[in-house]
């Protein structure tokens, strides 16, 4: 199998190329955003032409939430149009495209667990430019996964962790978001969920679609900084206990709103693909080898 990694040195790239350079019977070509701009079709054509992927993973995202709220063509440009022209290059070609989207596509004003067949509702910018972007994919390439995923964290690239942990250097005291809630997923996860799917579809026996993936349990954002913490502390990396103080949302106000539930329901992926979800608690406990 001959696979094609997209945005190879965020989160998910990353981790995407450590797990396949164990794995010798894939053949894969990771591209950095300097190497491969998705926004060119005629670079993405070229590259797809040249290297014939049997899968494409498209781990390329604009994912600055609230900045997005100004830089609104960009913003589409790299979640619309370049998932638009890696789906018609992967359709052209023969390839299947795996893409990661986000639960920003709903409102999170929903009781409950969303499930891959609730009604889309996103609140602001990234949100509606990553749903352009399924729907694109969703028209240009029948055999494509697009993947659904929230709070993502690890080694590589900016996320909620590392910002707590920065903080911890300088602050004893921290105010956090309580009324906010959902998984919080460790990109090593996410990263061999796509090889599971990858590996299944390339065989053809696996359906095509829209699956959820993110972590249990379900928590906010202020007992996510507690369980940071505690494993930071239990691990040597630092030498205190931080002080997290639970706020609501509107006493920490941002240029985008946030989805209030963000709780995803993974039980389509368990069931046709066994991938159970991302166990972000024990991820925690290797922060020390980040």
């Amino acid at each position: 199998m001959k696979i094609l990694i997209t945005g190879s040195n965020g989160q998910v790239g990353s981790c995407l190329v450590n797990r396949l350079q164990q794995k010798p019977e894939i053949e894969f070509l990771a591209l950095t955003r300097q190497e491969l701009d998705i926004t060119d079709p005629v670079q993405v054509d070229a590259i797809v032409k040249q290297f014939t992927p049997d899968v494409i993973i498209n781990a390329a995202a604009y994912t600055a939430v609230d900045k997005a709220e100004q830089d609104v063509e960009l913003c589409y440009a790299i979640n619309r149009d370049g998932p638009r022209f890696l789906a018609a290059a992967a359709h052209k070609n023969g390839a299947i495209l795996l893409h990661i989207s986000t639960d920003y596509v709903f409102s999170g004003d929903k009781q409950g667990l969303y499930n891959e067949e609730d009604p889309v509702a996103p609140q602001g910018v990234y949100g509606e430019s990553k749903l352009a972007g399924e729907l694109a994919i969703a028209k240009e390439c029948p055999r494509h996964i697009i993947l659904r995923t929230a709070w993502v964290f690890g080694e590589h690239g900016n996320n909620f962790v590392k910002t707590m942990l920065r903080l911890a250097k300088t602050r004893d005291t921290l105010g956090v978001v309580a009324d906010q809630f959902g998984g919080p997923t460790y990109a090593g996860d996410i990263a061999n969920a796509l090889i599971v799917m990858a590996n299944a579809l390339n065989v053809g026996n696996k359906e095509y679609g829209v699956y959820h993936f993110s972590g249990l349990p379900h928590v906010n954002w202020h007992q996510f900084a507690v369980d940071i913490f505690t494993q930071a502390k239990s691990q040597g990396i630092i030498d205190r206990q931080i002080r997290v103080n639970a706020i609501t949302s509107e006493q920490y106000p941002t240029p985008a709103k946030r989805p209030t539930n963000s709780k995803l329901s993974c039980q389509k992926i368990e069931q046709i693909f066994g991938i159970m979800p991302s166990d972000w608690l024990t991820a925690l406990t290797h922060l020390n080898q980040w």
